[in-house]
């Protein structure tokens, strides 16, 4: 490992005396899940999480409905209450992951969350949070400690779940993390989200930070954003199904314009495979990136940039980002996303 620290420190040398580009308009609203109709002040993180159970997203029902779910393929039943269990949501297919460690498949009671509620037992997440499962344990090691000392935060004062992320952090113990670490990391990260370009897409409506299509509503002009929607929003908001992924849609001509910067730098970067692999799946304890969510990419790209995130892995990034517009994150995320993990 430290031979490839080195290795990352000296092709980056170059670019450490680059200035920021900043976003004029700050975050970018279609990456973090937040509205531009509201009022932002970027770099203020003085939001805390009293509680993490209350800050998860969970959100009251006008009518309870205990009737039970299924999916197809699944012979377990649930309600929406045991569905949406923050310490103990439910397990559809226990066949696809291995034996879940206390931690991920309950949590620990009060304030940290079931890393399976998020992440799902077989860590692949969704937009608003992060697809976890091959990350290098040491890696995943790393960024709990950096949210747990302060170092990694957002850009983007809404992202609450960052919030979240920090409080359970900050009550998870170092037993606790590494065996979240080596369980993720036993599983690769396999095929979740289809990237298509287009110049329109599906009215959307947002959802505790994830994008929803609007059934009935028509499409409206994509623009400049990426917007990452559940193939089955029912089956994704509902019922919280692991094997139902998302669509990205991006516009035309990103993924080539994303090509030329991930694997030339074209005067603006390293090239990605540098560290990331020439497959981009990762290398050593540095983790992938092909077919990874490109909100949550781009998220990180600019949390890095704006000076948000710190510590070991973070430092490195920052001089490979700093001259990146958000349309260059923009390209690299529908690129990398389009790979194949």
């Amino acid at each position: 490992m430290r031979n490839v620290l080195k290795f990352m420190i000296s092709a980056f040398a170059p670019l450490v005396a680059v200035g920021v580009s900043v976003a004029p308009n700050g975050p970018p609203a279609w990456a973090y899940g937040t509205s531009t109709s509201e009022a932002a002040s970027p770099g203020d993180h003085s939001a805390t999480a009293s509680s993490a159970e209350v800050r998860a997203g969970q959100k009251p029902q006008a009518a309870p409905d205990n009737g039970l779910k299924h999916l197809p393929g699944s012979n377990f039943e649930f309600t929406l209450a045991q569905i949406s269990n923050s310490f103990g949501p439910a397990d559809w297919y226990p066949g696809d992951h291995p034996q879940m460690p206390p931690i991920v498949a309950h949590g620990r009671r009060p304030d940290v969350l079931a890393c399976s509620f998020c992440h799902y037992p077989n860590g692949k997440g969704r937009p608003e949070n992060a697809g976890i499962a091959g990350f290098p344990a040491a890696y995943f090691i790393q960024q709990m400690n950096d949210f747990k000392n302060g170092n990694r935060k957002s850009a983007e004062p809404r992202k609450y779940n960052t919030n979240v992320m920090i409080h359970i952090a900050k009550g998870m113990t170092d037993d606790e993390i590494n065996e979240a670490a080596e369980y993720f990391a036993k599983m690769p990260w396999t095929p979740w989200i289809k990237v298509v370009e287009t110049d329109t897409v599906p009215k959307t409506r947002l959802s505790v930070g994830m994008f929803l299509p609007l059934e009935g509503s028509g499409k409206e002009p994509l623009g400049e954003r990426i917007i990452e929607t559940p193939t089955n929003a029912e089956a994704t908001e509902a019922l919280r199904d692991p094997r139902s992924g998302f669509i990205a849609y991006a516009p035309f001509g990103s993924i080539e314009k994303g090509e030329v910067l991930v694997t030339t730098g074209a005067g603006k970067t390293t090239p990605c495979g540098v560290c990331h692999g020439t497959d981009l799946k990762g290398l050593g304890p540095v983790p992938g990136i092909a077919g990874r969510s490109p909100s949550y990419l781009v998220r990180q790209m600019y949390d890095m940039q704006q000076d948000a995130r710190h510590g070991m892995w973070s430092e490195l990034m920052k001089p490979v980002v700093s001259k990146l517009s958000e349309e260059d994150m923009l390209d690299i995320a529908a690129y990398t996303s389009s790979r194949t993990p």
